[in-house]
């Protein structure tokens, strides 16, 4: 089975509920490459109205942005993985860089989150990278790796179906700052060499990897047409309909 290519928003804190339904109607009656899987990361309090409104057929698929490691209990504020997976939502984004520095969530916090999202059923959008401070060290290949075997090698073979990873430079976040396309497929690569000695060829090549630094419409093409970019975790520029549908046409 390949790999699929992916166009992944993640709209953060961003955008009004009738907002958002008029973004994603803009993108799902959008001109667009309708062999790309859309997956739209909104709002916890934008999932019900939109699962509602987006058409089946527009295979524009939902993220949660995080969920907790728990299920049920007295966790004031948190969204539990079964509520996601009893309205159905696919796919929830884990280990953002924002969630990782702002939230303190670390690598062992990530394993129960991860375990918590598969068991109810989801997929999981699995986020790595490295810092400015890391990557000036040279340390950012063992980084990865650390964030990799410590959240998501405990998992079989079979687990790593329903995963997707995505690397984040954090130092081209919100930057407008970018990873050349060189160094985005240095690190793809070394991700799915990761995947390869752990899981096998088959998961490695399989395994869908997403670039998520500063994704726009101007540099889109030439990071997808990277050997093992299989598409981005786009954040800003997903916020306006034109700029995305440009990336999702750009494979």
């Amino acid at each position: 089975m390949a790999r699929k290519n992916i166009a992944a928003g993640n709209w953060k804190m961003n955008t009004t509920i009738d907002e958002g339904i008029e973004l994603a109607l803009q993108i799902q009656d959008g001109q667009r490459n309708k062999e790309v899987v859309i997956i739209l990361g909104v709002p916890f309090t934008h999932l019900y109205p939109l699962k509602r409104k987006i058409k089946a057929s527009s295979k524009i698929l939902l993220a949660a942005q995080n969920c907790h490691h728990k299920t049920s209990g007295a966790y004031t504020g948190e969204i539990s993985p079964l509520v996601l997976a009893a309205l159905k939502i696919p796919y929830v984004i884990l280990g953002h860089s924002e969630r990782r520095e702002y939230n303190h969530e670390d690598n062992a916090l990530l394993s129960q989150k991860v375990d918590a999202a598969l068991e109810a059923g989801l997929k999981v959008i699995f986020c790595c990278g490295e810092s400015l401070e890391i990557r000036q060290a040279g340390q950012h290949f063992s980084h990865v790796k650390k964030q990799l075997s410590d959240s998501l090698f405990h998992l079989s073979a079979s687990h790593m179906k329903n995963i997707v990873i995505a690397y984040e430079p954090i130092w081209a976040i919100g930057t407008g700052e970018t990873a050349t396309p060189q160094q985005a497929q240095e690190m793809h690569e070394e991700i799915r060499n990761i995947l390869r000695k752990k899981f096998g060829k088959r998961v490695a090549e399989n395994t869908s990897i997403l670039y998520g630094g500063s994704v726009k419409a101007s540099n889109a093409t030439v990071l997808f047409s990277q050997p093992d970019v299989d598409g981005g975790l786009v954040g800003g520029a997903s916020l306006k309909s034109d700029e995305f549908l440009k990336i999702i046409n750009s494979f």
